[in-house]
């Protein structure tokens, strides 16, 4: 089989301040670069086009609609799908490229290295976190409700094969960036919860359950080997399960 061409899809909104890192390092193992932007505000569309990559602008309807969106727009069917805020290196750039030469199954899964606050995470549950990115769009789509989309290939299909390296993840320049992403995405997870008809909220749930996501983070998963870095990290998960439960607890009923 020949070597397959390979678009490299990013949606932003924005992402002024990570954009042009993920795009430079994405350039070597693109046939296409291609940003679906969420109307951003920032310099964000400005810096693709001075880097020569096509934008297309496109309303945000969900993280699962624009994904697809975007995935729809590319030029080839094999698809590599990056969030502004991640970084390939050298070694998984080498691994889509070989991929890429001898293309197998219907996918690739990369392993993702966070950078939190300055430090890398390699423990809590936060490495490898594998997750399918590079795939061809003709045998899966983007499934979800509101939060945590997952590219799901069709039945039948292969397992994904893995990528060696890692994507560099920048997430969080500071706890108090976190916190406010937190606050979003908790709000969204208990719309979702909603939505899925979970309406019931005890004690359980608001006690032991943030317990729990400290302990099996911070201590089973080895979180305090992390240092600061671990324990921010178990503490705010911790509080955003309280968090979820709590705003779907509190969220008026028709």
């Amino acid at each position: 089989m020949p070597q397959v061409p390979l678009s490299v899809v990013i949606i932003t909104f924005n992402e002024e301040a990570n954009i042009a890192r993920c795009l430079e390092a994405a350039r070597p193992i693109a046939d296409e670069l291609l940003v679906i932007d969420s109307f951003s505000t920032d310099r964000t569309v400005e810096i693709c086009r001075e880097l020569d990559v096509h934008v297309v602008q496109h309303a945000f309807e969900g993280y699962v609609e624009q994904k697809n969106y975007a995935t729809a727009q590319a030029r080839h069917n094999y698809v590599l799908q990056l969030d502004a805020d991640e970084v390939l290196t050298e070694e998984l750039r080498q691994s889509i490229q070989a991929a890429k030469t001898n293309w197998q199954g219907a996918g690739y899964t990369l392993a993702r290295l966070t950078n939190y606050c300055g430090s890398w995470v390699r423990h809590g549950g936060w490495y490898p976190d594998r997750k399918l990115r590079l795939y061809d769009r003709r045998l899966g789509q983007w499934m979800g409700l509101l939060l945590h989309e997952r590219y799901e290939l069709q039945p039948g299909q292969p397992a994904p094969l893995p990528l060696a390296g890692d994507a560099l993840h920048y997430s969080y320049d500071s706890v108090e960036q976190h916190v406010s992403q937190l606050n979003r995405f908790t709000s969204i997870a208990a719309e979702e919860l909603w939505l899925r008809g979970r309406r019931n909220v005890s004690l359980f749930h608001l006690l032991l359950k943030p317990w729990w996501k400290f302990v099996h983070g911070y201590v089973l998963r080895l979180g305090f080997l992390d240092g600061f870095a671990g324990l921010s990290i178990a503490v705010i998960s911790a509080w955003g399960v309280f968090l979820k439960f709590a705003k779907l607890k509190t969220k008026p009923r028709p």
